[in-house]
């Protein structure tokens, strides 16, 4: 057979022909790219993107679940778990109770003390021999105690105290529980936006690696390319294996703290997790608000008008009741007469200087409490306030442009990705760091959120 060889001309057209074939194999490849990757790599214009109506729109989707499965389950915004917490929470339930057993007391504090019936007989002799029931005399006495010093209406009025303290102390419990609530509504908020990132690389990842396979395959890439490449695909399944964990541990914890039957709680949380306001508050605005609001500070301050009304109670103590009797003596022959007595216990050695010394510790001990609670309210509004100012600069970095340049820099790695001067690691690459970039936002928002509920929690006073 007759082999001639290919000529210059016929060698250039099969090159030509190799390069359009490789093109066109990175632009289907690129093509597909696109379609997978989430609408909110668009390039952004003010650093957050907007709605159609130029609202502030959440940069991933929020929602995880499909419309049916949403259908099945109750969807709770953060007032509706703080409404929920209020009304089925077990921990108020019992701290409700102490308050029904304080109230319970006060009816014991008015009550006065019962009198008392005694049946007796004397005359009767040593020795049974002969008629000894005609030397019998039988007694039949009454006899009250007269409480004096104003005993029953000190008495109560420390237990009225008593029963204000022990709803101060309840609205500490609510204040604190409260707040607790809003931050695992916010955590589950955050662990959702995670989930939702994480899925969506994982997905984008997943088609990738799947296209340059088939590249592989075509000859165009190195299997060291691919195996880098299945290798950031586990590290991104890993990924979204711990958000899925992190998410349903976050939201079955805001189940068992909304309380009822937990097995009946089958809830998700509507919200946003990169909604932002920014706030400006006064430090002296925000004590203020603080001393006056602050239930533990109140609690402190009933505390010590408890101690004052049980000094007054334990100081009429240690005045002795005054026992007043009556009756009738009757002979068994015959006969019968009157009998009239007052006593009174003499104050001797005890005076009840026991529980008067324990009455005086416990006011001087809320006198402490109350200056120990200004110190540290303002402590501790100034350091939440201080917080929040550093949470907001840190917000606002992510707010003036990062947000942006990652999504500029995502675009501009697969338009030279298609011009052929990147490889499509330079590609994942870019996309990985938006995965970063955005993760560290929703972390961000979430510690500018959790500063305001700490504010919120210092002051004890709702932000706007």
């Amino acid at each position: 057979m007759d082999i001639t060889p290919f000529s210059s001309l016929q060698i250039g057209t099969l090159a030509s022909c190799r390069r359009r074939v490789r093109l066109f194999a990175w632009i289907t490849f690129l093509v597909a790219l696109a379609n997978c990757l989430p609408a909110s790599s668009q390039v952004l214009t003010s650093g957050v993107p907007k709605t159609a109506n130029g609202a502030a729109a959440p940069i991933g989707p929020i929602n995880t679940q499909s419309t049916a499965a949403s259908q099945t389950k109750r969807i709770v915004t953060l007032n509706d778990a703080v409404s929920l917490f209020l009304q089925q929470n077990l921990n108020l339930v019992a701290a409700r109770y102490d308050i029904d057993t304080v109230d319970a007391e006060k009816l014991s504090a008015g009550v006065r003390p019962n009198p008392s019936i005694t049946v007796g007989t004397s005359g009767i002799p040593l020795k049974f021999n002969g008629p000894f029931f005609l030397q019998q005399t039988f007694a039949y006495n009454i006899s009250q105690d007269l409480e004096l010093g104003g005993k029953r209406e000190k008495r109560i009025t420390a237990a009225e105290a008593n029963s204000e303290l022990a709803r101060a102390q309840f609205q500490m419990v609510v204040w604190q529980v409260t707040n607790d609530v809003k931050k695992k509504f916010y955590t589950v908020l955050l662990n959702q936006a995670l989930l939702n990132l994480a899925r969506e690389n994982q997905k984008t990842f997943a088609d990738i690696v799947d296209r340059t396979t088939q590249v592989f395959k075509a000859g165009e890439i190195s299997g060291l390319d691919l195996q880098r490449l299945q290798i950031e695909k586990f590290k991104f399944d890993t990924d979204l294996a711990n958000s899925e964990r992190d998410y349903e541990l976050a939201l079955r914890d805001l189940r068992l703290v909304l309380g009822g039957d937990y097995r009946a709680m089958d809830i998700e949380v509507a919200g946003a997790a990169d909604y932002y306001q920014s706030y400006q508050f006064s430090l002296a605005d925000l004590q203020t608000k603080a001393f006056g609001a602050r239930p533990d500070l109140k609690a402190a301050q009933v505390a010590e008008r408890a101690a004052e009304a049980s000094i007054r109670l334990q100081e009429a103590q240690k005045i002795p009741n005054l026992t007043v009797s009556a009756g009738v003596n009757q002979d068994f022959v015959g006969g019968s007469n009157y009998n009239f007595g007052v006593g009174i216990t003499l104050p001797v050695s005890d005076r009840n200087q026991t529980e008067r010394a324990k009455a005086q510790i416990e006011k001087k001990k809320a006198q402490n409490q109350q200056q120990l609670l200004t110190n540290q309210i303002a402590s501790e509004v100034d350091k939440a306030l201080v917080a929040v100012d550093l949470q907001k600069r840190r917000v606002e970095l992510y707010r003036t442009g990062v947000l942006t340049k990652v999504n500029d820099i995502q675009t501009s790695t697969e338009f030279a990705l298609k011009a052929g001067e990147n490889s499509v690691l330079d590609l994942l690459d870019a996309i990985r760091t938006r995965r970063d970039t955005l993760a560290g936002f929703y972390q961000t928002i979430f510690d500018y959120q959790s500063a305001l509920l700490d504010l919120e929690l210092a002051t004890a006073t709702p932000l706007p």
